[in-house]
Formats: structure tokens, sequence, C-alpha cells
């Protein structure tokens, strides 16, 4: 049998672009004693990986030659394991590749009632959790809150919306077209602003005239001051995302910090991985909530291994809609 996988040709410089990855194919080595073996059958693409191939990253980084980190859904393919037994849904930090193998620890079962199972990596997986434990963990969201999120289609941005809104907060998204707008509505978003309008801060004030409670970043600069403009007396900014910054041809800097005293603001990091204890919290409660049709997806599905760099050069240039995910063993057609 043939492993595919992608690898780091060369770090991106700006923009990363689709030579910056390579594809191999090499047979599988034989079955190691002890660990699992899995076939991907989703693979997540986030934007934090920008940092990860550029060598950046606060937590992981990927050297020449090495696969392309990342999570995915798994099928357990070769396993002497009681616990997982093949057949078995899991979650799984494979990278960009067809077959891994892996100790039964670093493995996450899929709930067994998630009819959709690459949801696990979208508002049911790490931007999920990230989302819940921005909303409900560190704002506490509630009714009369007014919250702004930008990226407001994206895995992170997506549910956080949806919780804030089934808190009875009412909720502004920014996003960058028309097409994005279009889809940010369908989430449920009260109101809908273009990160490209000239007037983006006029446009915040009319729809916000009381300011806002919540902001959660994911963007940087120069959203991020117009925020923190637009903060209500004692607001709650959570710092979460950076993506202006990630293709390393920009570098926020953040408002002032007058402006934070002035608005009596309170404001928090966000790490995802320190929220991990509350996963399978978070799972049970919101799994149902999607097999009702209360919380809606938002994704943007490629088809094949091979389409994952081209796939993430377009969510990098903000060209795709939702939650990037690469599903395994449909062509190289993408979505």
């Amino acid at each position: 049998m043939q492993n595919q996988k992608i690898v780091l040709e060369k770090r991106p410089v700006g923009l990363p672009t689709p030579d910056c990855f390579r594809i191999e194919n090499e047979s599988l080595s034989p079955f190691p004693q002890g660990l699992i073996r899995v076939r991907s059958e989703f693979v997540s693409l986030d934007p934090y990986q920008r940092s990860v191939i550029g060598g950046n990253h606060m937590g992981q980084t990927a050297a020449i030659g090495d696969v392309i980190p990342g999570e995915a859904v798994c099928t357990v393919v070769e396993s002497e394991n009681n616990e997982y037994p093949v057949g078995t849904v899991v979650r799984a930090h494979s990278g960009w590749q067809l077959f891994s193998d892996h100790a039964p620890q670093a493995l996450s079962r899929v709930p067994s009632e998630l009819s959709r199972p690459s949801l696990a990596l979208s508002i049911l997986g790490m931007p999920g959790l990230t989302a819940y434990a921005a909303m409900h963990q560190i704002a506490k969201v509630k009714a009369g809150d007014t919250v702004l999120i930008p990226a407001a289609i994206g895995g992170v941005g997506a549910m956080a919306g949806q919780l804030a809104k089934l808190a009875g907060a009412t909720t502004i998204g920014i996003t960058s077209s028309k097409e994005k707008g279009a889809l940010a509505k369908e989430l449920g978003y009260n109101h809908v602003l273009n990160r490209n309008s000239e007037t983006l801060a006029e446009d915040l004030s009319a729809v916000a005239p009381q300011g806002i409670s919540i902001y959660l970043d994911l963007a940087g600069d120069p959203i991020l001051t117009i925020a923190a403009q637009h903060l209500s007396l004692g607001g709650h900014v959570i710092l979460c995302g950076l993506i202006q910054d990630y293709n390393g041809n920009y570098k926020t800097m953040g408002p002032p910090p007058g402006l934070w005293i002035g608005k009596r603001a309170t404001v928090s990091g966000l790490v995802v991985y320190d929220y991990e204890h509350l996963r399978s919290t978070f799972e049970t409660a919101y799994t149902g909530l999607y097999e009702q049709g209360i919380l809606k997806p938002s994704e943007h599905v490629f088809h094949g291994l091979e389409s994952a760099p081209e796939a993430f050069c377009r969510m990098m240039q903000g060209q795709t809609l939702g939650k990037v995910v690469v599903e395994i063993g449909k062509g190289s057609a993408t979505a």
C-alpha cells in the first residue's frame, strides 16, 4: 500500500503559493506493534498553519521536508487495541497525509451520533471549542450583550456567532464580500458589515450605537483598533487570532493603552489548548443541537489530498467560504 503525503518544499514569503508544497508517495512501513494505524477521511486546513510552515508559530513548526501538521478525522484501519477497533472514527493529528500511526492516547473518538464527521474539525471541533471558550468561559455572553466577530463565517467565527445568538446577544459579523455576508446572514447574524468598506467605523456605529460589549478578535488590526474605539464601558476583548498577520507582510500593533483604560476594558488572551479538558462537555452539549438543526455548519470542502496546497493558498487569500476541509478520496476537483 502507498501513503500519499504533502510536505513542505520551501518556506513561504508573504502569501503562500502551491510551489511551497510537494506531494510524495511512499510505501507504507509494516504496521508497528502497540500503535494504531488510521486513514485520513477529512483533513483540516487552518490559518494558524501559515505561521507553522513559516517557522514562527508559538507552539510548533514544520521543517523543510516535513509533512504539513494538522488535525484530521480518520478511520482506524489496523489496530490491536480494544478501545479503538478497526472502523472506529477518530480525530488525530495526522497532518496532510493519507495514513498515519498513533499511540492510543493521541486519538480521540468522534461522537458516534455526529452524522457529519467533518464537523469534528469545524464548529464541533477545535474551532468550535475555541468559540465556546471565548463566549462562555471567558466573556460569559448573556442576553443584552452586543457581540462583534470578524471572520464571521470561518470555523471559530461561525460557531461564536451562533453561541452568542443562542445566549440572547445581538451579533454583528464582519466579512470581506457580499457572498460571505449572505452566508453570515444564513448563520443568523443580526448585522453583517463589509471589512473592505471605507466607512467601516461609521457602519459599526450605525448598528451598535451603544457600543459593543464583547469583541472576539480573530483578525488583528485595523479592525482591532476600530473595535476598541467602539467598546462600551467595561467591554471585553478576547484576543484569539491574527489572520491579518499570518502571511508575514503585516504586523498588528493594536490600539494605544489609553484607549483600553478609558473604556475600562477587560482584555483576555485565548489559547484553545488551555480548554481541552472541556472538549467532551462541549461535544455533548452541542452535537445534539446540530443534529436538531439548531446549529448550522459553515464549511468549504475540497476533494482529494492533492487539492490541499491550492485550497490552503486560496484560504490565505480570503477566497474560501467557511471552515476549509479536504475530503480524501473524491478526486482532485475543488469545491
